[in-house]
């Protein structure tokens, strides 16, 4: 037996007996030469073996990783399809409906929009908050007025340039978390009665937004790897009055889609082209499972045409409310918006996060954060894999807490919600996530929160309810 198969042969053995979880990188190639004292070519041999095998995967520019089930790879969603005209929303009392169960503690929250609290540093930043308090200078409450803390806007600006991004802190306008950026970005841009175009399927809170604003959408097809459509939103433009553009391009809720980069430039190009704004929900790019982060949009936004909006809610400081835009040409005009809707953003929260990005080792934070999802990920996968039934086909993102299932034909997504929830599970259900209520057999899965006995019983249901829905008969 050569050096390759018996090397790829212990390794395997680690896998079987668990040594080697789900979700676990492999030693890299230098690290595997060193213990073995073989030479780079032996240990990708027997890289590649294993995952011919199926029990490891190769992520991009990250490595090796133990598959989250062995020998068995779900395969994804495909695109969905475009509606081709605009539709009058009525989406409201029927997402209340479905979220009203996810503020019950006692309920398996597969279906939250939220991850675990206990992720994140909240008694750290209770700390600097208490400290702001403490030593707020009472101008602060004139100064920080919209567009808000001065400190907080130019540590953001950092963070842009870092990813790429030149956007000044005269630029950036704090709000009082993502929803409300959101909701100021279309009134700066649209009219009620304006058509605007959305992702398909979207997260709901776009939906929610758009039909309190009185705007009608049309739906564009999404791929669950790659995005957006762009053939599709290019007829769209052409044929349709669209105003402005809600896509969410890193790590969609509820998808899991990343736009690559290329994809992106002809967007922004394409966009330009018919003089029509993004607005970018970016709330989860910080989220990513690789070594890289995603790209940034507003690092090849040359006109100012994009509004970024982001907030510290899903990385960093879930119950703060404060999130911003990054708003190009448009930062006056939502600014104006700000005042005139909600005065300001609670101005001693503002001062604790800037000095939490400043002293507060926010990198390292999110560096922990994204091992514990990503791993909390290639468990959920490993479960449903185990247990549902043959015909699901499984979209597994690179970042996020979210993951899309497509569920076999016959499955009612609604139905299976409400069995679910008799047994204290919640899940979100695909219909929630279209404004004509397509995906009737999607859901979405959230896997923010650690793993417990809890979760695997939940899905271990959900799986056998399933099978018994979809057995002949």
């Amino acid at each position: 037996m050569s050096l390759y198969q018996t090397l790829a042969d212990d390794l395997a053995r680690l896998i079987q007996t668990g040594v080697l979880r789900p979700g676990e990188r492999l030693p890299s190639v230098r690290q595997s030469c060193q213990t073995h004292g073989v030479a780079p070519i032996t240990v990708t041999q027997a890289y590649h073996l294993l995952e011919s095998r199926g029990l490891v995967e190769a992520r991009p520019r990250s490595g090796y990783f133990v598959r989250a089930r062995l020998g068995q790879r779900l395969p994804e969603p495909g695109i969905t399809r475009p509606v081709g005209h605009s539709t009058a929303l009525e989406v409201s009392d029927f997402i209340f409906e479905i979220l009203e169960s996810v503020k019950h503690p006692e309920v398996v929250p597969l279906g939250s929009s939220f991850p675990a609290p206990d992720l994140f540093p909240l008694a750290r930043l209770g700390r600097f908050l208490a400290g702001a308090a403490r030593r707020m200078d009472p101008l602060s409450t004139v100064t920080d007025l919209p567009p808000g803390n001065e400190e907080l806007r130019r540590q953001l600006s950092l963070r842009y340039l870092a990813h790429g991004a030149t956007v000044a802190p005269e630029e950036i306008v704090i709000t009082s978390g993502a929803m409300e950026a959101l909701n100021l970005c279309l009134q700066a841009v649209t009219r009620p009665g304006d058509l605007i175009a959305i992702e398909s399927p979207t997260f709901y809170a776009g939906l929610q937004a758009a039909e309190r604003l009185g705007l009608q959408v049309i739906e564009i097809p999404s791929h669950p790897r790659e995005g957006v459509s762009l053939p599709a939103l290019e007829d769209a433009l052409r044929h349709h009055p669209v105003k402005a553009c809600l896509f969410m391009l890193n790590f969609a809720n509820p998808t899991g889609a990343r736009v690559a980069l290329e994809r992106r430039r002809q967007l922004v190009a394409l966009l330009e082209r018919y003089q029509i704004p993004l607005i970018e929900d970016d709330v989860y790019a910080e989220l990513y499972f690789g070594p890289e982060p995603p790209p940034c949009t507003k690092a090849v936004d040359p006109n100012g045409r994009v509004m970024h909006v982001s907030s510290f809610a899903k990385c960093l400081a879930p119950g703060y409310r404060v999130g911003w835009v990054a708003a190009g040409r448009y930062a006056s005009a939502i600014q104006r918006q700000k005042l005139s809707l909600s005065i300001a953003t609670t101005i001693p929260v503002q001062i604790a996060l800037a000095d939490y990005l400043k002293h507060g080792a926010y990198d390292n934070h999110l560096r922990h954060l994204r091992r514990t999802l990503a791993a909390q990920e290639a468990g959920m996968v490993a479960l449903v894999e185990a247990h549902f039934p043959e015909g699901t086909r499984l979209a597994r993102p690179e970042g996020g807490y979210f993951m899309w299932l497509e569920l076999p034909p016959a499955v009612d997504a609604l139905a299976l919600h409400r069995a679910a929830l008799a047994q204290g599970i919640s899940i979100a259900p695909g219909p929630i996530f279209s404004a004509k209520r397509e995906f009737s057999n999607c859901v979405r899965l959230n896997f923010g929160h650690p793993p417990n006995e809890r979760q695997r019983r939940a899905l271990t249901f959900l799986g056998s309810f399933l099978q018994h829905l979809t057995q002949p008969g």
